[in-house]
């Protein structure tokens, strides 16, 4: 239904394959800790505080499509590494932080405001926003881009009978 063809860069991917664990159309929740180990990230000691983070990145990811927010107050442990050439590097012992520190690197690099969530009501999937200017909205055009503009062009039409 929606188009995944092209992934997030990177790290980032995990962060939006993270969000679109819960399909808000059926209900159906992929996340477990079989699934954050199977993306490099955990342990989680309770996925209630990973579910958390879902949502709120997923709060975030609406505002960077232009949809007003509660910006959340997400914590973590982070800690700053130096390699042999003295970069530094982000790294978390937990879920939680490992996501948040990705984010980190991510809004350093430029790529995080990409990263947009659908204002599709049914749907606010991830996705990245490829294009030239910044402008995509949908996670889709061919549905929930095609919704948008079908309910749209419905409601400009005159009533019958007026």
């Amino acid at each position: 239904m929606h188009d995944w063809e092209r992934p997030a860069p990177g790290d980032l991917s995990r962060v939006q394959a993270l969000v679109n664990t819960l399909d808000l159309e059926t209900g159906e929740d992929e996340l477990s800790a079989a699934w954050l180990q199977a993306h490099g990230l955990g342990p989680a000691p309770e996925l209630s505080a990973v579910r958390e983070l879902r949502e709120g990145l997923r709060g975030v990811l609406l505002a960077h499509n232009g949809v007003e927010v509660d910006p959340p107050a997400l914590r973590a442990s982070v800690t700053v590494a130096f390699d042999e050439q003295g970069k530094p590097r982000l790294s978390a012992d937990e879920a939680v932080g490992q996501v948040l520190a990705i984010v980190a690197v991510a809004a350093a690099e430029g790529t995080w405001e990409r990263l947009k969530a659908c204002p599709a009501e049914a749907c606010h999937m991830a996705f990245y926003d490829f294009s030239r200017n910044h402008s995509r909205t949908w996670c889709t055009m061919s549905v929930c881009g095609n919704r948008a503009k079908a309910r749209s062009y419905r409601a400009r039409q005159p009533k019958a009978g007026a």
